[in-house]
């Protein structure tokens, strides 16, 4: 269990509002935008870095959002060239964020339901505050400015095309 959560869990007095899954990658690219008769398909991309994937559930409020992004980006899950883990931040390096609603699922039977997920429109106001804050965050690193690294996201609330290159299946879970 991640120290983040049972501080978060146990301060609230209740139980997970909101889960990210981090997973180091060499390079990962979103499609944000399907293709239609008149344009092509958009997509963001990075190089080296962090793909994060966010889900908010019921009962998550912007009061969680600082501690869910101090979390992740200082979380030494990032390898440098010598092999030691490094936060994202002291790598530098790339933060792709999608919003991710299926980590709010449970599985019923056979069927996965999605009752404990929030509602649409207040995830999609907390996951734009969540990238805003990590943006801010990175930008405010002097390393990361200085290698131009970024920050992408996303659309909540689209079915998106993901792909990732990476150098091990070293991916954790973060509840909040």
């Amino acid at each position: 269990m991640c120290t983040c959560r049972v501080e978060t869990a146990m301060a609230s007095g209740q139980g997970t509002n909101a889960r990210i899954v981090l997973q180091q990658c060499l390079s990962a690219r979103l499609q944000v935008q399907p293709a239609t008769e008149d344009t092509e398909a958009k997509y963001v991309e990075i190089g080296k870095g962090l793909v994060m994937y966010v889900c908010f559930l019921k009962g998550a409020t912007a009061d969680i959002l600082d501690k869910m992004v101090k979390c992740a980006l200082s979380a030494q899950l990032s390898e440098t060239a010598e092999g030691k883990r490094v936060s994202i931040l002291d790598l530098p390096g790339n933060i792709l964020i999608i919003p991710q609603a299926t980590l709010g699922g449970s599985l019923k039977g056979k069927r996965m339901q999605y009752h404990k997920n929030i509602d649409k429109e207040e995830g999609a106001s907390l996951y734009a505050d969540f990238v805003s804050l990590c943006r801010t965050a990175l930008q405010e690193t002097e390393g990361s400015r200085e290698a131009g690294c970024s920050v992408q996201a996303g659309t909540y609330g689209n079915r998106q095309v993901f792909s990732c290159d990476t150098n091990g299946p070293y991916t954790h879970l973060l509840e909040f």
